[in-house]
């Protein structure tokens, strides 16, 4: 699929989608509406954007636990995921997911972990099952660099390559494991450089340029629907926030923060992109981030008219008890 004007103005927006989702559920969080963590995704919004417009809606998306990014790229209903924010029974998980936890099986998005590496396996999982059903449907895995030293990212890319899977495993580098620098704790600099291990293509693009993303998920995909088996691709990027709330960022400096933020921005970087091609104008950015405002202002406005969770609502999504016992 080449990149176009047209196509260009889309992931653009949805590019500001997530940017002003993030920002709008940061502000809801200071207001008290929004229950539980917030891991805000600012910043990486070119990596689930650039990778996810390949992605047909029956393929499968496994994220992490700063995953809001990766829903809104694979097509999840922004007021059903505000909803879910908001703890109301209209929400993508019935208000049982929360931010860290967030799905909507109705898009194969199978949902966000809270456990480092925790999507791998079900993710190797989903390929196989689709191997195995003889479908062309990918399944798309994202992971911080954190992962990579964990066992499950070695176990599920060995038996994607050996039985030759339709996955893509996708390392989002954003310089840091929680709150230690990536170059503290690794031997080898690019986690791309570890698909040889397993023979299968590994490669590396820079995060904050949704055309260099673009082009190496759209040539993972297509390798993985066609019997070509896994690629392992790392996306250089960074988040422009904490780890989460309450993070004092006492391991970098606002300096840093800042020359990314300036430099580094990748709806900035995209915006330029187009605009030197003449695909988008002074006004249509204006109008792409009018509409994006007002469905942001929509959705804030279906998720506090939605019902809390009521008393009933405790047994319902859990396996029946007397089922159980008599199994």
């Amino acid at each position: 699929m080449t990149l176009t004007a047209e196509l260009g103005r889309k992931l653009y927006t949805n590019m500001w989608r997530i940017r002003l989702f993030e920002e709008e559920a940061l502000r809801q969080t200071s207001l008290g509406s929004v229950k539980g963590a917030l891991h805000m995704y600012c910043g990486e919004e070119a990596v689930a954007v650039g990778v996810c417009a390949h992605l047909c809606d029956d393929d499968y998306v496994l994220g992490t636990h700063r995953s809001h990014g990766h829903c809104l790229a694979k097509g999840a209903p922004m007021e059903r995921m505000m909803a879910e924010l908001f703890g109301r029974t209209t929400g993508s998980c019935r208000a049982k997911g929360g931010s860290m936890h967030i799905a909507d099986f109705s898009r194969n998005i199978l949902g966000a972990n809270g456990i480092v590496a925790g999507g791998i396996g079900p993710g190797t999982g989903t390929a196989l099952a689709s191997k195995i059903r003889g479908t062309d449907q990918v399944s798309v895995v994202f992971f911080g660099d954190g992962a990579a030293a964990r066992g499950p990212f070695h176990e599920g890319i060995l038996f994607g390559s050996l039985w030759k899977l339709p996955v893509v495993y996708v390392c989002e580098n954003n310089q840091y494991q929680q709150w230690v620098p990536r170059k503290n704790v690794a031997v080898v600099d690019s986690v791309a450089d570890m698909a040889a291990s397993y023979a299968i293509p590994g490669v590396s693009v820079d995060g904050q340029e949704l055309e260099a993303v673009y082009a190496a998920a759209g040539e993972a995909i297509e390798r993985a629907r066609n019997g070509g088996g896994p690629t392992l691709i790392e996306a250089r990027t960074y988040r422009f926030y904490g780890h989460s709330l309450g993070d004092r960022q006492e391991y970098r400096s606002q300096d840093e923060v800042d020359e990314w933020r300036d430099g580094q921005d990748p709806i900035k970087l995209f915006a330029t992109f187009m605009k030197e091609r003449q695909w988008l104008g002074d006004d249509e950015d204006e109008a792409i981030q009018a509409s994006v405002k007002a469905e942001i202002a929509t959705s804030v406005a279906y998720a506090e008219e939605s019902p809390l969770p009521g008393p009933d609502d405790v047994t319902t999504d859990v396996l029946d008890t007397e089922w159980r016992a008599t199994a």
